[in-house]
């Protein structure tokens, strides 16, 4: 049985074989594996151009991998996921944040999050057309879901706010909001850290660790900064050059020796050293 049809273990919610992409001459991604198990988060770590956002491209099928395959099981039962088109992925149970903010500027954040139930739209045009009862139904849910996620991510004071009046750290908020009104199995967080401050980068831990606990979404993170990695992912993936480094624990990953030559050098005696670099990455002896 090849990878493509292998069945995943039980407690696993998406899984990585052996994936590999290439562009023209540039080899991203090499053969890369790792599973994500349910109720998990797990992070993707590494320098600059390691292949981490191309993962995810691959997952939310951006891009085709040249050889490998991902598997998911998702409500729709387990399925070959690199055999899904593109516009499937988010009626899969997958939703997806961007590093660079992607929302409905002259809207209301009320609104950006209607627009993430689009995915579980349940009426056809004819009936939108005369507003049967069923469809007054259906956006009846689709509200409640909305602010129930409002008052999950304390958004009640920025509700009718449109997103163009809003600080950048409450618009990574909302973004995270409409991929939660989906009602996603698994939640890819890209950076969800990216040009917060600490306080803002604090508050964002709790909402992933609150995703997780009381939700019950599994997450799949890629993020720089060590601090929130160390704090909310139960299982890390360092990649460098498109290749994996280590996997294991953050504290693991972090002490790992090719991941310290990966983010600062390569450094002879660490047996009294402590540093961070510029990513985030603190090395203990």
């Amino acid at each position: 049985m090849n990878a493509a049809h292998a069945p995943l273990p039980a407690d696993v919610l998406l899984g990585a074989r052996n994936l590999s992409v290439r562009f023209g001459g540039l080899l991203a991604v090499s053969d890369v594996s790792f599973d994500v198990r349910r109720g998990e988060v797990f992070t993707l770590i590494g320098p600059n151009g390691a292949g981490k956002t191309t993962v995810f491209n691959l997952i939310s099928r951006i891009y085709q991998p040249t050889s490998g395959a991902i598997r998911y099981a998702g409500p729709a039962g387990e399925l070959a996921l690199t055999e899904q088109p593109a516009h499937r992925v988010a009626g899969l149970g997958i939703a997806r944040t961007f590093q660079n903010i992607e929302l409905f500027e002259h809207a209301s954040v009320l609104h950006n999050l209607l627009i993430g139930r689009h995915t579980r739209r349940e009426t056809g045009l004819l009936a939108d057309m005369f507003f049967t009862p069923r469809v007054r139904a259906a956006e009846l849910r689709a509200r409640e879901k909305a602010e129930e996620i409002i008052d999950f991510l304390d958004l009640q004071h920025y509700r009718d706010t449109l997103i163009a009046g809003l600080p950048y750290g409450v618009r990574k908020v909302v973004e995270m909001a409409r991929a939660l009104c989906t009602e996603p199995q698994l939640l890819l967080l890209d950076e969800p850290s990216s040009g917060l401050n600490v306080e803002e980068t604090d508050d964002m831990a709790f909402w992933i660790q609150d995703i997780r606990d009381e939700l019950g979404i599994t997450v799949l993170m890629v993020e720089h900064d060590m601090s929130l990695v160390s704090r909310v992912s139960d299982r890390v993936l360092a990649m460098n050059q498109g290749q994996v480094l280590a996997m294991g624990t953050p504290h693991e990953v972090q002490t790992h020796p090719g991941v310290v030559e990966a983010y600062l050098g390569t450094i002879d005696d660490v047996s009294s050293l402590r540093r961070t670099d510029a990513a985030g990455l603190e090395v203990r002896a």
